[in-house]
């Protein structure tokens, strides 16, 4: 699908109440770094039953805005980031059904669509990805009196991969990677990773690190996490199953002592089981992550 620059398309949907949500283009202009897009790399979406759309061969970045209710919202807002070990985007389970939840609560959601490391399409595939969050920041925060959002309680949140991206935000926010001629801050407010990859040198995702930075050592080290944190990393809370057998779980546990050391807020929830990728929820428990999320962002004052 084409998406004209500066325009947005609005889906009308009726999802748990949610009349309408709003598919716009990250870019108004040229994507940063982007190559023409060979004929051959066409996006693809496949449904996969309850975990909804998986989409694949992301080449135009899109942000879908789920608004609340008229009257339900509260300034908040949220970037999220859906998984797929950076070859794919777990954008049912870990994206559209995460935004109608946020939206739920009265909290505008914004679901990133970014691209996926590919050299066919990117001069640099190892920052590309990063660039499409920063401009995921720079949009909501630029924008946020538009979406009736609060600048200073903008968060970011990912899953998976998608949540090694927003990590990657949180700690190289001042690292900036695309056009910002306003100087708008890129920092996130709070974030949110939900059974992330951190590291690319402990315990990590082989598949993960391998499609962002290949072999390439210095690149390893940058987009390990836990090694970046400091005073002004954001408050962070995490969510981990310690049989996770894809991503283990001393991945929250790295990025979650750096917060200790740094001094930072952070909360981690480890589950004794639910695997990995299991979304909104974990059929393991009757504990529900998304109320303890919740209660967090009530007593750190972000709800």
């Amino acid at each position: 699908m084409k998406y004209l620059s500066g325009l947005f398309m609005t889906l009308m949907l009726s999802v748990n109440g949610l009349l309408a949500q709003e598919v716009l283009p990250l870019y108004s202009g040229k994507i940063p770094g982007a190559k023409p897009t060979p004929a051959d790399y066409q996006e693809l979406t496949v449904d996969r039953g309850e975990r909804g759309a998986g989409i694949t061969k992301v080449s135009v970045p899109t942000l879908t805005v789920y608004r609340p209710e008229k009257g339900k919202a509260n300034g908040t807002a949220v970037i999220v980031c859906p998984g797929g070990g950076y070859s794919g985007l777990a954008m049912g389970h870990e994206g559209y059904q995460i935004g109608e939840k946020f939206a739920s609560i009265g909290v505008t959601a914004f679901v990133l669509k970014y691209r996926l490391p590919s050299d066919a399409i990117m001069e640099n595939r190892s920052i590309g990805p990063l660039q499409d969050v920063e401009q995921a920041m720079y949009r909501v925060r630029k924008d946020a009196g538009k979406w009736g959002v609060d600048p200073s309680k903008i968060g970011i949140m990912g899953f998976s991969a998608g949540g090694h991206l927003a990590s990657s935000l949180t700690v190289h926010y001042k690292d900036v990677k695309i056009e910002d001629k306003e100087g708008v801050s890129l920092r996130p407010d709070f974030s949110i990773l939900m059974y992330p990859v951190i590291s690319f040198t402990e315990s990590a995702h082989a598949g993960s690190a391998k499609n962002l930075v290949g072999n390439d050592e210095a690149l390893k080290v940058y987009f390990s996490n836990d090694k970046h944190v400091n005073a002004e990393t954001p408050p962070t809370f995490m969510v981990h199953a310690n049989d996770d057998r894809t991503v283990p779980v001393q991945n929250s546990i790295l990025f979650n002592q750096a917060l200790v050391n740094a001094n930072v807020k952070g909360e981690l929830h480890i589950y004794q089981a639910g695997g990995h990728g299991f979304g909104l929820k974990n059929k393991t428990t009757k504990e529900e992550w998304f109320s303890s999320l919740e209660n967090w962002m009530k007593v750190n004052k972000f709800l």
